[in-house]
């Protein structure tokens, strides 16, 4: 099968059974959103949506984050990940925020890639649910699921899945295809036990039909 026909069909498919497609993160704001982010890393959604609103509701904003202590964001996210580190982030990315940004979350992805915990998979994720842009966030689900239907060729890297990605789906549709994947990938194609038997992508599915099928 040619990839523009693996592509077609894997889109079609989920245009079909998941016409609605988001984020599993809650958030009221693009601040809000980027502290959620910076917090999932290694760590799940379910988590993160525990942790984000009492760490909000005490720091609302960029300016009231930056002036926290790192002591005190660590006690509202100790049960997340990496809660020393994540702290250091948020209080510095606040920082850069206010002193940089004026206090706005900014929608280019070089510019958010300046602020401390932000790598490209965060800041494009923020310019594709905030802004809406036609970037690819490419997490450890998207990589998987990318690479097991077979949308990617020998694609080694998260920057190479993402480009691969970002060259056969449509512009309008990368906002939801990315959700797609991230969501297959967490209650379908799980990591260790994939379970194909609810799959509707199987019969084109390289995995599958290496693997599984018998």
């Amino acid at each position: 099968m040619k990839i523009k026909e693996r592509f077609k069909r894997t889109i079609d498919y989920f245009l079909s059974n998941m016409p609605e497609a988001e984020t599993e993160l809650i958030y009221n704001d693009p601040f809000e959103l980027l502290v959620a982010v910076i917090l999932s890393a290694q760590c799940t959604d379910k988590r993160v949506n525990l942790i984000t609103p009492p760490l909000i509701a005490r720091y609302p904003t960029p300016s009231t984050m930056a002036n926290a202590t790192q002591e005190e964001i660590f006690d509202l996210i100790r049960s997340c990940s990496y809660p020393n580190n994540k702290a250091k982030h948020l209080i510095g990315m606040s920082k850069m925020l206010t002193e940089r940004f004026g206090g706005i979350v900014p929608s280019d992805t070089e510019l958010l890639q300046q602020l401390p915990g932000v790598g490209r998979k965060t800041a494009n994720v923020i310019a594709s649910v905030v802004f809406n842009k036609p970037v690819m966030a490419v997490d450890t689900h998207v990589f998987r699921v990318a690479n097991r239907i077979g949308l990617t060729i020998n694609a080694k890297t998260p920057h190479q899945v993402e480009d691969q990605l970002s060259a056969n789906i449509p512009d309008e549709l990368m906002h939801k295809a990315h959700h797609w994947l991230i969501l297959h990938g967490r209650y379908i194609c799980k990591a260790r036990k994939p379970q194909c038997d609810k799959c509707g992508l199987k019969n084109f599915c390289k995995y599958y039909l290496k693997n599984i099928r018998k």
